[in-house]
Parts: structure tokens; C-alpha cells; sequence
């Protein structure tokens, strides 16, 4: 579709049923059916003085994710309940006949390189180019067509959120590549496994599977990796809008500076309570074992190490109880379950604040003030809990649509204007729009 046609197509509003289908959000329509012009426009203004520039555009959207449960639980090979959102990334593209990839993210600098051109380069690690790279490369690999492309992407997934902004860049950048040269055959669960090669492999993160399973496949996305080379994936339906519920993820604003050595302990402790055990992760030890053993394992590895192993298991359950009461519709067993999620991530992972430094805590103040806002029980206004790595960054809340006004100004008026995002679970994943 040309784009002089496409954006007449969007002014006459004949995208809006679709727009809404995606987005879920009557407020914010005059808001997408911009975004989507402004994006066509600067992928025209980019690309049209080239010698190789194709007006045959098409359109690919990719959501950024939320961890719903199973906080720390995926670097144990254990269960992960994660749901893809209605702030996403989209790309404007086309192929080209040269050979070669342009990629111009919004705010960003070209990035331009040949097909010839897609191996690792370790100089290259921790950019875009790498996991532009890895993402193309890892689609020949598994022996799908590749082809040079020009593409405009604008997303308004916040980097830095917790709700995986990289992961839906790969799933975007494997959507163009399987609408261009693939006719969408390259599925969603192998888009998202070739974004975590690129990342893993290229980018130099070795990060899980949760962040690009969730953006590829959408809706909630209840994941299985006791075998990490072929997780089982559950797909699971949840219509927020029908529950009453919005979801709401605020950005505490707290400095991740020298807080590596904070994520990192985690499953470190978890792996060294394994290790008492000769096995390399805690889903390889029963909880029985750990039970029988604690004074062993308090003396050999210590009495944090034991709670965050003892986390392990009982947030494993909480994540096939919370899919379980979804799927049975449930809907209140579900928030019980996210409420003592954060509970335990608390007070017995204690990955909400660093001990090394008391005087900041963020996300403690921002779970706080949830509480009193929303009620201290799952049938009052809300539930929250710790989002993500924890330590500092964001907290995550199921919010009851009359109590979303009064919970966002309580929370942009600690965090600043805008720190909360009000955000709906979106059904699809990675998708083609026009």
C-alpha cells in the first residue's frame, strides 16, 4: 500500500476499528491515528530521496511485556506468568532490492550494513546494530529468506521500564522479515527464540525467554522452562475491560547504579542452595529436600540464601495458581496470587530495596502508598507487587477502573507527572497491521 494511501486510509478513520482492536483505548485513538501518520511521514521523509526507495509500505507492530508472576523464577527453570501491553513498537517498512538494512528508530541515528555483513562483530556488543544483526541472522540460520529492507520504528515502550523495550525491538525487527520475505510464516514462538539468540548471542545479554515469549505471542503467556532449549507456552485470554481492572506500572525513579552485584546475588544464593544438592538450579531440588535440610543449608550458605530458595517454590505455585484461576475465570484467586507474589518478593527475596543503601527506597514508598490508596486485601481497590529485577525501578498494580484517577495522582504526586503509566493487556503480539 502506497503512503500517500495509507495515510489518507488513517485520516478517514477506516483504521480505527482496528487501531482499537490493538490498542484498547478509545481515549488514546486520536493519539495512534497520529503516531501511525507521523511515522509514515518520516519513514517517506527518510527514505524517499534514495536511489532504491519503495512507496510499497507495510506496517508491523510488537508490545512491550509485563511480568505478572514469578518474580525471579525464570533463572530456575521454573514457571513465568508474563502478558504483553498496549504500549508496543511500530515499524514502517519496506524491502529493497540492494541488500542492504536501514533502520532509523525514532531519536536515533541510521543504522545501515549489507546482508553480507550479519555475522557477530564483539565490537559491536550492547548496540541495536548487533540486535538488528542477530535477529536477521538467526532467521537464516533456521533457513527462512532474508532481503534487504528500509524501516522507520517508533515505540513508546519506555527503555529502562521493566517492560522490554529491546525484546519488543527484536520482535518487530522478525515481524518485518517474515511480512516482507516469509509471508508471515516465521511463527511467533520462533521470532521470539530468535530474539533471544540476538540478544544473548550478538548483544551480549544473556538474558531468559520471558521478555521476547510475551512480546511475540501476546495476550498472558504462561511459560514453563524446566527445559530451557523448548519451554512449554500457554497461551492465556484475559479481558481486563470485562474484570473492571486496568493495569498500572509506575516508574519509582530510583538510580540502578551499583545494583548489579544486587540482581546478580539472587540467583547466585538460589544456584548455591542447588549446589548443596549437586544439581545446578532449584527446580532440580524438591522443596521437600530444601525443608529437611535448612540448618545444613543456613550454616553452609546462609539464612538469605535459604528464604530466597524458599521464594523459589512457593512463587513456582503462585504462578500455576494465578493461570489456573484465569483460565477457570477466577478472576479474584488471581489477585490473591499477584498480591501475595509481592508479598514474598518482599519479605523473603527482598529484592524491593538494596541493604547497602537504606536511605533510598523507591519502590518500597511507591508499595506503601499503593496499599493505602488501594486497600490492603484483594477485594478492595487493587493489588500490587514489585515489578521485574526489583531493587529499584518500577511496581506493577491491578487497579479497579473507578479508583485508577485517584490512584495515578497519588502516585505521579510522589514520582512525578506521568510516573504512572495506566496500560491494558493487549491480545496479539507480534502482528502485521497493514
Amino acid at each position: 500500500m502506497k503512503t500517500a494511501d495509507i495515510i489518507n486510509y488513517i485520516q478517514s478513520n477506516q483504521l480505527d476499528e482496528k487501531l482499537m482492536d490493538i490498542y484498547l483505548d478509545r481515549d488514546k485513538l486520536t493519539y495512534q491515528r497520529q503516531r501511525y501518520i507521523d511515522a509514515v511521514n518520516s519513514y517517506r521523509d527518510i527514505y524517499s530521496t534514495g536511489t532504491d526507495y519503495n512507496d510499497d509500505i507495510l506496517i508491523v507492530s510488537a508490545p512491550g511485556r509485563t511480568e505478572v508472576g514469578g518474580n525471579h523464577t525464570d533463572h530456575q527453570r521454573g514457571h513465568v506468568l508474563a502478558a504483553s501491553i498496549n504500549d508496543d513498537a511500530v515499524a514502517i517498512a519496506a524491502g529493497n532490492s540492494s541488500g542492504i538494512v536501514n533502520v532509523k528508530s525514532e531519536g536515533y541515528d541510521l543504522i545501515s550494513f549489507s546482508l553480507d555483513d550479519i555475522s557477530k562483530d564483539p565490537s559491536e556488543e550492547g548496540t541495536t546494530k548487533a540486535l538488528i544483526k542477530g535477529v536477521i541472522a538467526g532467521i537464516k540460520e533456521r533457513g527462512f529468506s532474508i532481503g534487504g529492507f528500509d524501516a522507520y520504528i517508533t515505540s513508546d515502550v519506555l527503555g529502562g521500564s521493566g517492560l522490554s523495550s529491546s525484546a519488543a525491538f527484536e520482535t518487530v525487527i522478525g515481524n518485518i522479515l517474515s511480512a516482507l520475505y516469509n509471508e508471515m510464516k516465521i511463527d511467533a514462538v520462533t521470532i521470539a527464540m530468535i530474539g533471544q539468540y540476538a540478544e544473548n548471542y550478538y548483544f551480549g545479554k544473556p538474558c531468559g525467554l520471558m521478555d521476547q515469549m510475551a512480546c511475540s505471542v501476546g495476550s498472558l503467556c504462561h511459560i514453563d522452562f524446566a527445559n530451557p532449549d523448548k519451554p512449554e507456552i500457554e497461551r492465556i485470554e484475559l479481558d481486563m475491560e470485562k474484570e473492571g481492572y486496568c493495569l498500572c506500572i509506575t516508574d519509582t525513579k530510583g538510580s540502578h547504579a551499583d545494583l548489579t552485584p544486587d540482581y546478580a546475588a539472587v540467583p547466585a544464593e538460589m544456584k548455591a542452595v542447588a549446589a548443596l544438592f549437586n544439581k545446578e538450579v532449584l527446580i532440580e531440588v524438591s522443596e521437600d529436600e530444601i525443608l529437611k535440610n535448612t540448618a545444613m543449608i543456613r550454616d553452609k550458605a546462609g539464612d538469605r540464601a535459604l528464604l530466597r530458595a524458599l521464594h523459589f517454590y512457593e512463587e513456582n505455585k503462585r504462578v500455576i495458581n494465578e493461570a489456573t484461576a484465569l483460565k477457570d475465570g477466577d478472576f479474584k484467586a488471581f489477585l490473591s496470587n499477584v498480591k501475595a507474589s509481592g508479598d514474598s518478593s518482599f519479605k523473603f527475596l527482598q529484592n524491593v530495596y538494596t541493604s547497602h543503601d537504606i536511605e533510598h527506597q523507591n519502590v518500597s514508598i511507591a508499595l506503601c502508598i499503593s496499599e493505602m490508596i488501594l486497600g490492603n486485601n484483594d477485594t478492595a481497590g487493587g493489588v500490587s507487587r514489585v515489578h521485574g529485577g526489583g531493587f529499584a525501578g518500577t511496581i506493577q498494580a491491578f487497579v479497579k477502573n473507578e479508583k485508577v484517577a485517584e490512584y495515578k495522582k497519588a502516585l505521579d504526586n510522589v514520582f512525578g507527572e506521568g510516573a504512572c503509566a495506566v496500560l491494558k493487556i493487549r491480545k496479539y503480539g507480534g502482528i502485521r497491521v497493514i
